[in-house]
């Protein structure tokens, strides 16, 4: 068995498992704890989560070769649609005891298994049940932030996480949009979707740095990386 760091990003290893495969995974903050299932690994005195890219964009993206993880260690992470916490849980190990990760959630029942599985058991997880496309009402919660990530199933995707930009993340901050294709318009084919979703950004005052396409992870789903200058 062997951990070591995936591409040179902080906080996301890869685990050549004992049959010889590989897996993503981040050092568990919680040892001893899983979130969904997903095995652990100890390995020189540390403890590793496995990491699905089945049920994470975000890692789905890393192996699909996105150029950048701005998330880091101590880093301040606001996250659009946190849903029940699978990447939630990822993004906390990453950021670690001494970031934050604002978990903007407004489904009922995602934020009650939000809540009883992840942020019980992560002082770093702060689960916020709100519209996204409303960022004034947890203003007085979240705090300036170095990332923000979104994962929501909204028609405007692009314009809701720039509304939220504008209020939260700090100058020269870096987004990562998980671009839903089919929940913008499914008469359009994806690719146009995220040229569209990307020109949105670009208007705000973003610098798109990377776009990549999710499949065989997500059908009709891309990740798109960009950092912010206001305008």
């Amino acid at each position: 068995m062997k951990v070591e760091e995936y591409r040179g990003f902080r906080g996301v290893y890869l685990v050549t498992l004992e049959d010889g495969s590989s897996r993503l995974a981040t050092r568990n903050l919680t040892p001893g704890r899983n979130f969904y299932g997903e095995r652990l690994i100890k390995f020189g005195g540390e403890e590793y989560r496995i990491w699905d890219p089945y049920r994470s964009k975000l890692a789905a993206a890393i192996l699909k070769g996105i150029k950048k993880v701005p998330i880091t260690s101590n880093h301040k992470v606001l996250y659009l649609g946190a849903a029940s916490g699978t990447t939630v849980s990822h993004v906390s190990d990453i950021v670690g005891e001494g970031g934050r990760v604002y978990s903007v959630e407004f489904a009922s029942r995602a934020i009650r298994e939000l809540i009883n599985n992840v942020s019980e058991y992560r002082m770093n997880v702060l689960p916020i049940m709100a519209d996204a496309r409303f960022p004034d009402r947890y203003m007085a919660i979240v705090e300036e932030v170095d990332e923000i990530y979104c994962d929501i199933a909204q028609p405007e995707q692009a314009k809701i996480l720039a509304d939220n930009a504008e209020l939260f993340l700090k100058e020269g901050g870096w987004i990562m949009l998980a671009v839903k294709a089919r929940s913008i318009d499914v008469t359009k084919e994806p690719g146009y979707i995220y040229k569209r979703e990307a020109e949105v950004l670009r208007r705000r005052g973003f610098k798109i740095f990377d776009t990549v396409h999710l499949e065989p992870y997500d059908k009709a789903h891309a990740m798109i990386l960009a950092q912010y200058s206001e305008i």
